[in-house]
């Protein structure tokens, strides 16, 4: 199993230590054909990247390429922000991005005190207290996620069920449905084995990424070789491996709409 590309990858834009370019250099080392910098969205009180710099990013992006020869697509890893799916990745930003990956995180602006409550905070306690989580809280995360997939044309989902807790089938059967990806992170072990078969059975696509916060792991497996050593799924579903490239949706949706 050879990763073709890595699509979650961080730059000093949002909290990784590396350049688009030292990332980009990483990639290329390891024989990747193409890398996506997807930094935090702008609704992240800490680590999310600036407007403003949207401009500096695709002239980093640009001048990686040519360097290079790496494709680079400048994508952002959007926050969830209400429980109706909305994300901090407006309708007037798409034109800026060539891929859409979305996740649920903590330290954000909501959409309102609703949301935090519902999206995040409740989620949060059961993973921090260890606890299991009451059934409301994972209807309510599962429909947050499925609203995301349904309201917007995101790409990749990620780290999903990371510090949050939802129905995994019913998940993976939206984001089939919508040809959305679900993402096998490399940075932390976010799901099992048997939930990953579980989503597998659904037909859903998957992907491999790093989401490094430093060039070093740029295009590192580790995690989803463990994982896929123990699960059962076809390596035919995931399409960023062994000279494969995913088809997105955001691509589409641009091509018809923006």
């Amino acid at each position: 199993m050879i990763l073709s590309a890595d699509y979650h990858t961080h730059t000093p834009y949002s909290h990784g230590k590396n350049t688009v370019l030292e990332n980009t250099l990483a990639a290329k080392e390891k024989g990747l054909k193409e890398i996506a910098i997807t930094d935090h969205g702008f609704n992240h009180l800490i680590f999310g990247r600036k407007p403003k710099k949207l401009a500096d990013l695709r002239s980093e992006i640009t001048e990686a390429e040519k360097l290079t020869g790496v494709k680079v697509l400048m994508g952002m890893e959007s926050n969830v922000i209400s429980v109706d799916g909305d994300t901090d990745m407006a309708v007037n930003d798409l034109k800026y991005f060539d891929i859409y990956l979305c996740g649920i995180h903590e330290v954000l602006r909501f959409k309102s005190w609703y949301d935090m409550r519902n999206v995040m905070m409740k989620n949060y306690m059961a993973y921090k207290l260890g606890k299991k989580p009451s059934d409301k809280v994972v209807v309510n995360t599962t429909k947050t996620y499925i609203n995301v997939v349904k309201n917007n044309p995101v790409d990749i989902l990620t780290h999903i069920n990371y510090k949050c807790f939802c129905d995994l089938k019913e998940v993976a059967k939206c984001c089939s449905d919508y040809g959305t990806y679900i993402e096998i992170n490399t940075k932390k072990r976010h799901v099992s084995a048997e939930e990953l078969n579980i989503m597998a059975s659904t037909g859903v696509r998957f992907v491999i990424d790093s989401d490094a916060h430093s060039a070093s792991r740029v295009g590192d497996m580790k995690i989803a070789e463990e994982i896929l050593a123990e699960a059962s799924i076809p390596l035919e579903q995931i399409d960023n491996i062994d000279g494969r490239l995913p088809k997105f949706r955001f691509s589409e949706y641009k091509a018809k709409n923006l």
